[in-house]
């Protein structure tokens, strides 16, 4: 995939000075999604977001989030290009470093965008860095990707795309909240996720490493775990030992047209 973005870059203060409209794209964007996420959000991650104090009129510095998640956590942010290859990925997770694309989308595709941006990551991740549970799963996630083959990690991807980008809460007594950052920093799917369309199937690792995705439309299905603490259990599961049975298996149907390239 290619992009047209490019990430600005910091001077020798580690800062990055944003133009005025890129400025004005953050507070619209922040303020759009702050009205949908009260009764929507786990409440982990409405706490990490009150930690970060991020500011509302302006795009945040790096420098500003890290202060907060190395307190917290031990985690920083690490500013990268619009994108970057899984092994770089890997690399940074497997040393609690969480990328981030230092640019901000246009008003173009002010909606919807396929490569994530700062609103995406700051705003949709970072705040749950400051829970120890997310930041485990992470930090673990990013030691077996970083020592996985070319092909397992085609496997471990939709792992991580149906929890860190698209995961669901559902307490025991049937409260629904939303943790994935694809989610949190959309306000589209903020709503579709708690409508009548996608399914919503409890979390089984297999099945989640079997389902194919594509990165260009609402989801067609979410898994659900029932506490952020439970990513801590995920971490301690043989998940290599599962990806081996789910490329032996092959992957279930897909929900949705093949127009796009899934994974």
């Amino acid at each position: 995939m290619s992009t047209e973005y490019v990430a600005r870059k910091p001077d020798a203060n580690g800062f990055i000075a944003y133009p005025e409209q890129e400025n004005e794209i953050w507070a619209e964007l922040y303020a759009r999604q702050a009205v949908n996420l009260p009764g929507r959000a786990c409440k982990e991650y409405l706490d990490g977001l009150e930690r970060l104090a991020l500011p509302t009129d302006r795009i945040p510095q790096l420098a500003e989030v890290d202060k907060v998640l190395l307190e917290c956590t031990g985690w920083k942010t690490a500013a990268v290009p619009a994108l970057i290859s899984f092994e770089r990925f890997f690399q940074l997770l497997a040393n609690r470093q969480f990328p981030v694309a230092t640019f901000i989308r246009s008003r173009e595709e002010f909606d919807y965008l396929q490569e994530p941006d700062i609103f995406h990551e700051i705003f949709g991740h970072c705040p749950l860095l400051t829970n120890q549970a997310f930041a485990n799963f992470s930090h673990a996630y990013g030691k077996l990707g970083l020592a996985a083959s070319k092909e397992e990690r085609v496997f471990l991807a939709r792992l991580y795309w149906f929890t860190v980008e698209f995961g669901l809460l559902k307490s025991p007594d049937g409260e629904r909240r939303i943790y994935g950052g694809g989610i949190l920093s959309s306000p589209g799917e903020t709503l579709y996720a708690f409508g009548d369309t996608p399914l919503r199937k409890p979390f089984d690792l297999l099945d989640v490493l079997r389902t194919p995705y594509r990165i260009d439309i609402m989801q067609p299905v979410y898994f659900e775990i029932e506490s952020i603490d439970f990513l801590d259990e995920i971490a301690r599961m043989d998940i290599m030992q599962f990806v081996t049975k789910a490329r032996a298996m092959g992957l279930h149907a897909p929900l949705f047209e093949r127009k796009a390239k899934a994974v």
